[in-house]
């Protein structure tokens, strides 16, 4: 479905050219979810916006059904941690946002939306505002927004960095029940390693300068997972060599 070629990215700093991305080439197959992993600063989230049409190439492309991405579409819907909803707008229509220049009807707009709400876990509450939700309800919106226009792909910049533990891993189980159902492309960018081999089908690691793709780790575990269990230790000691984690310094860049 996704195939990223030889993609690679530079920015100008002054009179120096500065390469942040080199030569990332890795395919996505129809209703995976990956995750992006590494340390800040090593390219993950320019290497999202650039899959998602927001940043363009210095080499290389990306192409979503075969067709190369250039700019932004409805085919692919990118999700922050700040939620990104319009405050003054109320839960159900935030989620009618991206509805209302493709479905003139107001009758089916909402009930196409209410749809995505009640999926989300939010029936009830569609006459709420923004201010009036916990983090974790604001992230279920905006959930319920990107999935109500039905994209084939959803990106997330660390998603649910801004929650608590335990609203994390229930967005987490919430998310991979949404999925099952909807069968929605996704990639991750994180910093956390649990997330990501609890989330993933593969996590693909970045190194820094310049950002490359150093490692795939295919997760072979059923879901929902157990992060308790053995087999999820193995994959999260994989990971932790590949940081070497035993230097002190490199515990900072992450969750854990």
């Amino acid at each position: 479905m996704i195939q990223v070629l030889q993609v690679s990215k530079s920015f100008k700093n002054k009179d120096q050219e500065v390469k942040v991305l080199n030569d990332i080439s890795f395919n996505v197959g129809k209703g995976e979810i990956i995750s992006i992993l590494g340390e800040s600063g090593c390219g993950k989230s320019t290497l999202l916006n650039i899959i998602g049409g927001f940043e363009q190439t210095t080499s290389g492309e990306v192409l979503l059904d075969g067709t190369k991405v250039n700019v932004p579409s409805q085919k692919c819907i990118m999700l922050f941690q700040n939620y990104g909803l319009l405050p003054w707008r109320s839960v159900l229509k935030n989620v009618e946002l991206g509805l209302e220049k493709t479905i003139s009807n107001a009758k089916l707009r909402t009930e196409k939306a209410m749809h995505y709400i009640d999926l989300v876990g939010l029936k009830g509450k569609e006459d709420m505002f923004p201010h009036e939700l916990s983090g974790g309800m604001q992230q279920r919106v905006g959930i319920a927004r990107a999935l109500a226009i039905q994209p084939e792909l959803i990106l997330m910049d660390e998603p649910f960095a801004a929650l608590d533990t335990f609203n994390r891993y229930h967005l987490q189980n919430e998310l991979l029940r949404i999925q099952s159902q909807e069968k929605t492309t996704m990639i991750l960018v994180t910093h956390d390693i649990d997330e990501a081999i609890y989330l993933s089908d593969r996590i693909f690691i970045m190194h820094p300068n310049p950002g490359r793709i150093h490692k795939e780790i295919k997760i072979e575990l059923t879901k929902p997972r157990d992060r308790s269990d053995g087999d999820f230790q193995y994959y999260r000691n994989i990971i932790f060599k590949e940081f070497h984690f035993n230097r002190p310094e490199t515990l900072l860049e992450f969750n854990i």
